[in-house]
């Protein structure tokens, strides 16, 4: 029998995920982590009125979700007080970044990243035949100044930032990306992909006009509305880019549960104060879990933290491994010299004693290793 035909494109492509879930990863240990603090959940959960407003949608659920989230995106626009013709709503940030990168990309048209930045956005690109160039991170931040000044070099049509930044949750001051955007090159589309900025300090959100056809920015209920398993994100931009989605788009991708979900979750601002809150004492927490270890963390504006392990990558993944022999999902960032950190997501008080308890025997095992 003859195999499928796959286009030639698709037979160039490696197998792979940007990431390894960590479900996955519990199947093959066998066993499920004690801790799940390494993929930037919220173990705060969603607020109850959005659990409770998923099951009443129960019995709706022969239906098919909205094909335009009109009232979700209602609400958001007037969240944001900007019109609903400027949101589009999306399976997480990760199928909307698919959707720009279909309407933007073509084979051989050129990107520009940070080396170590958030992969789902290379993987798209990748998918569509795009060229990525990268550039390394300044002081552990992406760096606008270096970001565009590739794209002009490369003729990007797309440049990727994320502030705050994932992995390292380092950010600059929604000014300085403002002022930035001056030397962003005729043509080239900033996405700027602000999926933890509820965490982030004031005045770190850019105050671009929503008109701005140069920026298209993103936004999840994925993590400080604690909803990632419900996939809802949405994007911000210029009429006429938000209105291009529709021919990409999978019109119904949007499940009845999840948009009713994010609607009462997004009502319930006093239940983002609280988990604004946890994060913070989480982040605090976890900083001192760190130095009782001897070792240092990055600031951080996002639901994790970055802990230095003061050596290097092989380091930090030998203390990753041991983690994960006694019931801890933690990662780590997977480019130099950022892969000296691992990254330990906000916890409960179990799950930051769990970390606390693991650390220092993880630590000596990989010290005992790298000694051989």
């Amino acid at each position: 029998m003859t195999e499928p035909h796959y286009t030639p494109l698709i037979q160039s492509l490696p197998a792979s995920v940007p990431f390894i879930g960590p479900d996955t990863l519990e199947r093959d240990r066998g066993a499920p982590f004690r801790a799940r603090i390494g993929a930037n959940e919220s173990l705060f959960g969603p607020s109850p009125k959005a659990i409770a407003a998923m099951q009443a949608e129960t019995a709706e659920i022969w239906k098919y979700g909205d094909a335009e989230s009109f009232v979700l995106r209602a609400a958001l626009a007037a969240h944001h007080a900007i019109s609903p013709e400027n949101i589009v709503v999306g399976e997480g940030i990760d199928g909307l970044l698919g959707y720009l990168v279909r309407l933007m990309v073509a084979e051989g048209d050129t990107v520009v990243t940070s080396d170590g930045a958030y992969p789902t956005f290379n993987y798209h690109v990748a998918g569509f035949g795009g060229v990525i160039h990268k550039v390394p991170y300044v002081e552990d931040r992406e760096d606008p100044a270096t970001l565009f000044a590739k794209a002009a070099e490369v003729g990007a049509k797309l440049v990727y930032l994320a502030n705050p930044d994932n992995p390292m949750a380092t950010w600059h001051s929604g000014d300085a990306i403002c002022a930035a955007l001056d030397l962003l090159p005729e043509g080239t589309l900033l996405v700027l992909d602000e999926a933890y900025v509820e965490f982030a300090p004031e005045g770190t959100a850019a105050a671009i006009p929503v008109d701005d056809p140069r920026v298209i920015r993103m936004r999840t209920f994925s993590k400080a509305y604690g909803m990632a398993g419900a996939r809802v994100g949405y994007a911000i931009a210029a009429p006429g880019l938000i209105s291009a989605f529709d021919k990409v788009r999978n019109h119904f991708g949007m499940n009845r549960f999840a948009q009713a979900g994010a609607l009462a979750a997004l009502k319930d601002q006093d239940w983002l104060a609280h988990v604004q809150a946890e994060v913070a004492a989480a982040r605090d927490r976890i900083g001192d879990i760190a130095r009782a270890n001897g070792l240092s963390t990055l600031p951080s504006a996002a639901n994790f933290v970055a802990v230095d392990c003061g050596r290097d990558g092989a380091f930090a993944k030998a203390v990753i491994e041991a983690l994960g022999q006694q019931g801890l999902f933690v990662r780590m960032p997977f480019a130099p010299p950022q892969n000296r950190c691992i990254r330990v997501s906000c916890g409960r008080q179990q799950e930051l004693d769990a970390f606390a308890e693991a650390l220092p025997k993880a630590l000596t095992q990989a010290a005992a290793q790298a000694r051989g």
